[in-house]
């Protein structure tokens, strides 16, 4: 899959394009069916499939801080996204100019001219543009005049359930990890870089990998029973804290996790952590021996839990 950043690296080589366009947050099984499409018509077309996405996300980019929790960064995605057959990734980067420029533009310039497109696949909620003022109608009548198909794909659904990044959110948020393994069609994770943090842990006992989240706030939070990769060729049990840390007055949220029988100098290399049993929520404790004690019993239900898995 070649990773293409912003319009000046966008080549005639690049082209002519299958497209489809969208965050692609999570890449659960809504945007997979979208992706499979995507493949169909790229083989009818004889032309390069491509993802169109946008870094930040727009709606980071409006809303701060409040944005909702991100499922997947964009290295994340490109992990995702490596597992299918996409010829292509376009990366446009999302700021102020980029959110004044008008849907007409994307329709008549950037699809057919920069792109080369021959097929458009949007999803039936798909809006574009400044102020969101394009929508599936101009494309398809965009799309006639200028020489390039275009289709839209009907919602995927689970237990009556429109699949969405929303519908996962709610359920990682809910701890409902198997819900949400079935709407994504894999187990969550997050992938990150282990940095250096105040040693809390080493100094009750209990020495973790510290992972920054570089996103407003976590999918999940609370106590877990996860698998570490990264570091060897197996995976890793472990037990992971993911949120901002009550008790000792953290802020930011940080993802510490104790891998079981574990020990080596791991700062700096990149693990993926994937959530497979939820232990309990994220809770505040009156003193650093009722975490200590607390943190005994997690490490004894994830023993458990491993041994039974």
């Amino acid at each position: 899959m070649r990773i293409i950043r912003g319009l000046k690296n966008l080549k005639k080589e690049h082209t002519p394009t299958v497209v489809t366009i969208g965050n692609f947050d999570g890449v659960h099984k809504g945007h997979q069916a979208l992706l499979d499409l995507l493949f169909e018509k790229s083989e009818e077309f004889g032309a390069r499939s491509t993802l169109v996405t946008f870094e930040p996300q727009p709606r980071e980019f409006f809303a701060g801080a409040l944005v909702p929790a991100r499922l997947s960064r964009f290295r994340e995605k490109i992990s995702l996204l490596r597992q299918y057959d996409l010829d292509q990734l376009f990366c446009m980067p999302f700021n102020l100019k980029t959110s004044e420029i008008p849907a007409s533009w994307f329709v008549e310039e950037f699809l057919p001219k920069r792109l080369g497109a021959k097929c458009v696949i949007i999803g039936d909620d798909f809006q574009f543009g400044h102020n969101r003022e394009g929508n599936y109608d101009l494309l398809a009548q965009a799309g006639k005049s200028l020489g390039y198909d275009v289709q839209n794909i009907s919602t995927v659904l689970r237990e009556e359930s429109r699949i969405s990044s929303t519908l996962v959110r709610e359920s990682l948020n809910s701890g409902n990890l198997d819900r949400a393994s079935d709407l994504l069609g894999y187990q969550y994770f997050i992938m990150g870089r282990v940095v250096y943090g105040r040693q809390l842990g080493r100094q009750l006992g209990f020495p973790t990998a510290n992972v920054k989240l570089q996103r407003y706030r976590a999918a999940l939070t609370g106590v877990f029973c996860v698998r570490v990769d990264g570091l060897e060729d197996r995976s890793i049990p472990g037990v992971a804290n993911i949120g901002i840390r009550p008790t000792v007055d953290g802020k930011e949220p940080l993802l510490e996790v104790h891998m079981i029988d574990y020990e080596s100098d791991i700062y700096g290399k990149r693990i993926k952590v994937t959530f497979e049993h939820r232990i309990r929520e994220e809770m505040a404790f009156e003193s650093l021996d009722a975490l200590k004690e607390r943190i005994g019993e997690d490490l004894q239900i994830a023993k458990n839990w491993f041994e039974d898995a």
